[in-house]
């Protein structure tokens, strides 16, 4: 069975984008949250980072219950 992404329901501190992440790449949720802060700032000066955070927010779905 193919791995798919959702966003988490459980792991969650504004949408559930990096929680979700972090159950798709196999990794704790506090590293993803600062691997996506850290590339947020250095790569992209914060606004196409939080643009790209709200895209992904919107088109990734809710992990079913």
């Amino acid at each position: 069975m193919a791995k798919k992404l959702y966003r988490s329901q459980n792991d969650k501190m504004l949408t559930g984008l990096c929680g979700g992440m972090a159950d798709y790449f196999d990794m704790d949720v506090s590293m993803m949250r600062l691997i996506w802060v850290l590339g947020t700032l250095l790569l992209t000066a914060g606004f196409g980072g939080l643009f790209i955070y709200l895209i992904a927010s919107i088109v990734v779905p809710v992990e079913p219950v």
